[in-house]
């Protein structure tokens, strides 16, 4: 039985369709540190992580420990901002620290378009928000699953400015809604591009 907290009413993905990702480097502690940061720098209220590690492989704030290998590898991470509740999930990866590495790359990218000029209707995070607390479902509306800005242009996590340059206007002209292209995914080149290029 796993410890991890999953959202009520979100669907788990079945061990036998969890896929191994090739595409992350870092580890789990580099991971850790940077939920952590992006945490403080979203000033929010409280956070806290979920795994299925729990006891003497986990840290006060539910992160996972470097040495962490849980049976089950999802991961949540939950905050709350001015009253609101939000979680991010991820179990699509058959390891720890590729569920934990999508989170964290979910989180830095909305975080990074939140700092645009550009207006919208929501706030960044609202894909995440959950229900109010006297709804009965608890459900998590943005998985997590989200491919990472690398793997939409396809190319290497550490590739040069020059080759996210070219690999983002080869997938904008592939992608334009102009030729007969899928809006959204236009927009996730922009987006991809526009992280890795920000390097922050």
């Amino acid at each position: 039985m796993s410890s991890i907290e999953w959202p009520t009413g979100f669907e788990r993905t079945s061990a036998d369709t969890r896929e191994r990702n090739r595409s992350f480097e870092a580890t789990i502690a580099d991971t850790t540190s940077a939920i952590a940061t992006e945490m403080d720098r979203m000033g929010v209220d409280d956070w806290r992580a979920s795994t299925g590690s729990g006891g003497a492989y986990t840290l006060e704030t539910g992160l996972p420990k470097h040495n962490a290998n849980p049976e089950d590898p999802g991961f949540v991470l939950r905050w709350s901002d001015d009253g609101e509740q939000f979680a991010v999930a991820c179990d699509a990866y058959s390891r720890l620290r590729d569920n934990l590495r999508t989170v964290y790359l979910w989180v830095h990218e909305t975080r990074m378009r939140g700092q645009r000029s550009v207006k919208t209707g929501d706030a960044e995070f609202a894909a995440a928000r959950l229900p109010p607390a006297d709804e009965t479902d608890d459900v998590v509306v943005a998985d997590g699953a989200t491919e990472a800005p690398h793997e939409v242009l396809e190319i290497q996590p550490d590739a040069s400015e020059a080759v996210v340059k070219a690999a983002a206007r080869e997938k904008k002209a592939e992608h334009h809604p102009d030729a007969g292209g899928d809006e959204q995914a236009f927009k996730r080149v922009v987006s991809a591009a526009e992280v890795l290029l920000d390097g922050e």
